[in-house]
């Protein structure tokens, strides 16, 4: 048998998710209330004794059954009949429970009255002494690694919120410091990385055009060569992708749309020598964002769906929209079926979905990755999912703005080897 468990008021509320101020409130109104519940019910007590204690007096004054006589000269008394003495005492008895009933009654309403005035006031002064609370919550929601720059700087009495403020701020400036080491680090690393590729790269080309150089020299300089290649796209996606989880310095309006437009048109005669069919059916989709990351994220995507095709009829399907809020970007290709945790493993870095990709010389494995950061830094969500028929939908979601144009509706296809 289940132990019945017990209500707490306070605990309910918690799991509730009662903001912190109301339930500062109910713990101000529930202890006004007990200590008011025990303040009446002492004035009850103390009220009842002193109420027949003052009436025991007035019956010890007045003898019962004896009654004075009407004869000022006279000492002597009367006997007064035993049902005057029953309905004095009943009378007494009953003015006792009228004063004790209307005490209860005045006690209750003034209690109830006094009870919502303190919740109301409880619920102010939590207000006001959570108001330091709510702007270091403020400053938390609004910063980002382009305003780390900013601190709560709280005013006030040194009490444990002001020293929770200046902790925050604290861990603010450390990690201002670390985001500025990370794009210097970025940065000379981008610097520091290509120069000795850049002059391998020359070495071997100087050395493979030397008149009479042997067939030997030529065949290892494009080995040499293609491992560069690898290397060079490797460490551009590596970079990029260390780029693309940092928050964005600057925003500007996009349409998606017109982006991948763009993109599908770069991308055409590959698709056609790759032997794939692109259909297209563009919508406005506007937001906003870096366009270069977007329109790489967009490639990647369009690259990936082109490059990992190899079925018969290949095909390509690239839509964009906007619907409640949100622009959308929706690449879907044929293919291989894969699972749902395949689907969604493709995005972290160096996965690829088959054996043969791996250590293949198309790629390092970082596109979606990219891709997915790209998203990320642009407050946006991407998915994977395995259509029945194979292949894979990727769909890429980012918040939506006004429209800055008019803009087309574009439709249309390459055919493969076209």
């Amino acid at each position: 048998m289940k132990p019945i468990r017990a209500l707490h008021p306070i605990r309910e509320a918690t799991a509730l998710n009662i903001s912190l101020r109301t339930r500062l409130t109910l713990v101000y109104g529930s202890l006004f209330l007990v200590m008011g519940i025990i303040l009446e019910t002492a004035t009850y007590l103390v009220t009842t004794q002193a109420v027949k204690a003052r009436f025991g007096i007035l019956l010890t004054n007045q003898p019962a059954g004896f009654v004075p006589n009407d004869d000022p000269g006279s000492q002597t008394v009367k006997i007064m009949p035993a049902q005057v003495t029953d309905a004095i005492h009943h009378q007494i008895a009953v003015q006792q429970h009228a004063i004790l009933k209307q005490l209860v009654q005045s006690s209750a309403v003034a209690l109830i009255a006094v009870a919502i005035l303190a919740v109301a006031l409880g619920y102010i002064v939590s207000g006001r002494m959570l108001r330091p609370l709510q702007q270091i919550t403020a400053t938390g929601q609004r910063l980002s690694e382009s305003n780390l720059h900013e601190r709560i700087g709280l005013t006030g009495p040194n009490d444990e919120i002001k020293k929770l403020a200046d902790t925050f701020d604290s861990m603010l400036d450390r990690l201002h410091r670390a985001f500025d080491s990370q794009r210097r680090f970025i940065a000379n690393a981008s610097h520091e990385l290509r120069t000795p590729l850049a002059i391998n790269r020359t070495v071997i080309d100087v050395a493979a055009a030397k008149p009479g150089a042997p067939e030997t020299v030529k065949v290892l300089a494009g080995k040499l060569l293609t491992t560069i290649n690898r290397q060079e796209r490797l460490l551009d996606g590596l970079l990029l992708l260390a780029r693309s989880e940092h928050e964005l310095q600057e925003r500007f309006p996009i349409d998606l749309a017109a982006l991948t437009a763009n993109t599908i048109e770069q991308l055409t005669e590959r698709a056609r020598s790759a032997g794939v069919t692109l259909t297209h059916a563009l919508r406005p989709a506007y937001t906003s964002g870096d366009l270069i990351l977007l329109e790489r994220a967009a490639m990647n995507l369009l690259e990936n769906a082109i490059k990992y095709n190899s079925v018969d009829d290949a095909r390509v399907w690239v839509r964009t929209g906007q619907v409640n809020g949100r622009a959308w970007l929706q690449i879907e290709n044929t293919g291989t079926a894969i699972s749902p945790d395949q689907a969604e493993a493709i995005f972290e870095p160096f996965r690829r979905l088959r054996a043969d990709r791996v250590g293949s010389a198309q790629g390092a494995g970082l596109g979606l990755s990219i891709v997915r950061a790209i998203v990320h830094a642009h407050a946006g969500v991407v998915s994977a999912a395995p259509p029945p028929a194979g292949g894979v939908v990727i769909t890429l979601q980012l918040p939506a703005v006004s429209p800055q144009g008019s803009a087309l509706i574009l439709e249309g296809s390459t055919a493969a080897g076209s």
